[in-house]
């Protein structure tokens, strides 16, 4: 067994060292017939070092960003080659290829950079933040309630944006002597005023649902996907009202552990699949696609699993029910917006349709899900978290400004511009391969 496993280990590898290298070609074909980046053009950065597995986490950021940058432009520094092909196909924002540490001094060398945005904890964070006289701000890519929520980590950056209250009370609980006041700022949810993607269906009388199920995890405390328990039952009892269309939109590692979960999941799909050739006007929808936010704004109800959609969805001050993890080994947060949710146990999925008419009706839920959303989100008025957004970069802007007149007279302390001034021979970190 141990030489069985070595060897898909060695079979994995290989694939992806010959994905890094087709994609480093292909890249290089790619940025030689791109314009080179307009030097002193740039204060605001957003450093990304994940490959292109986890472009989820900066993707739902293109257009907060993209906005942004009409006042302050943006331009994203990527480590990784494959993530840096896709960037470069489908970003918004100017991207920097850096593979290695001296192509990102001498980037930042170039420009003007005074504010470092970073989607995730991503260990190749701690190379950026050798750099000063900047601000490293952590802005994250989801809120909700894991412990990857309250991580010390937090301290390693000069600010974090954050959702509202319940973050700060969450982080007031979790870190010690930090302060809060200064380090970490509110801003909603900015990515709910530009949902992305358009409707793949014209709007009819019959109500949306929306089921996004997590995967089913890696271990007994993370087994929160709900396909295989809940999943199936749901779906069918949905559509067969006649009165309902479903939006299913699976974590795309769904059955990458569990090959009872992946099967659950085929099995629905062919359940929509069918449906649609039985009543073409249904429109039940298989979503796998690349942009969030469509679902979780036309859906009358949701579905969701304990996951981060439970907040993207929150965000929006609309109806869900969150399924309660079958596994009793599952960690369920015992603080936050879990202690009040609207729980769909598997025997209760048979039920389905009549808790969805309660969710949309009763006055009490209805009224709970707004009081949860404000505590996590602020004022859900459309176009007010952009607007705290763009305050929280106007003040560390004005910060940097009055720091750089504090410290004017120190010299050049950029350790990037030295050393690219000095022309410094710079080693690479021995796992600075870019992926």
């Amino acid at each position: 067994m141990p030489l069985l496993s070595d060897s898909r280990k060695a079979v994995r590898l290989l694939r992806r060292a010959f994905a890094s290298r087709s994609a480093s070609r292909e890249l290089s074909r790619t940025l030689a017939s791109r314009p080179t980046i307009e030097p002193g053009r740039f204060k605001v950065a957003v450093y990304f070092a994940d490959g292109r597995v986890n472009m989820y986490q900066i993707r739902q950021w293109y257009k907060p960003l993209a906005v942004l940058a009409e006042r302050w432009p943006v331009l994203i520094l990527s480590r990784s080659s494959t993530a840096a092909a896709a960037l470069l196909e489908e970003s918004p924002l100017p991207v920097a290829y850096v593979r290695t540490v001296v192509a990102l001094e001498e980037t930042l060398a170039e420009q003007d950079i005074r504010i470092v945005f970073y989607v995730n904890q991503n260990a190749r964070n701690f190379q950026m933040f050798r750099y000063g006289r900047r601000w490293h701000v952590f802005i994250n890519h989801g809120e909700s309630d894991k412990m990857y929520m309250t991580t010390n980590q937090f301290k390693a950056y000069d600010y974090s944006l954050v959702a509202g209250d319940a973050a700060l009370a969450r982080l007031g609980r979790a870190l010690w002597d930090f302060d809060l006041e200064k380090r970490a700022i509110p801003i909603g949810r900015p990515q709910a005023d530009h949902f992305s993607g358009e409707l793949p269906y014209t709007p009819d009388e019959r109500m949306v649902v929306l089921y996004a199920p997590t995967w089913e995890g890696d271990r007994a405390s993370a087994a929160y996907g709900s396909i295989a328990s809940h999943g199936v039952t749901l779906v069918r009892e949905l559509l067969a009202t006649g009165r309902h269309r479903v939006i299913f939109r699976p974590h795309p590692r769904s059955g990458v552990v569990d090959a009872e979960y992946g099967a659950a999941k085929k099995t629905i799909v062919s359940m929509l699949a069918e449906a649609n050739r039985a009543d073409p006007g249904a429109h039940h929808i298989f979503d796998d696609g690349p942009e969030l936010g469509w679902q979780l704004s036309a859906a009358d109800v949701a579905v969701v699993d304990i996951s981060a959609m439970v907040y993207d969805r929150l965000a929006t001050g609309k109806p869900l029910m969150v399924t309660r993890p079958v596994d009793p080994a599952a960690t369920v947060d015992s603080e936050g917006y879990l202690t009040a949710c609207e729980w769909l146990t598997v025997d209760g999925a048979s039920g389905i349709v009549g808790e969805v008419e309660r969710l949309l009706h009763d006055e009490e839920t209805v009224s709970r899900i707004d009081y949860w959303s404000r505590h996590y989100f602020g004022d859900p008025t459309p176009g007010e978290a952009t607007r705290r957004f763009h305050a929280a970069v106007d003040h560390l802007m004005a910060e940097w400004e009055r720091s750089a007149a504090l410290h004017a007279g120190d010299g050049d302390t950029d350790l990037a511009r030295r050393r690219v001034g000095e022309h410094t021979t710079h080693v690479d970190d021995p796992d600075d391969d870019g992926d």
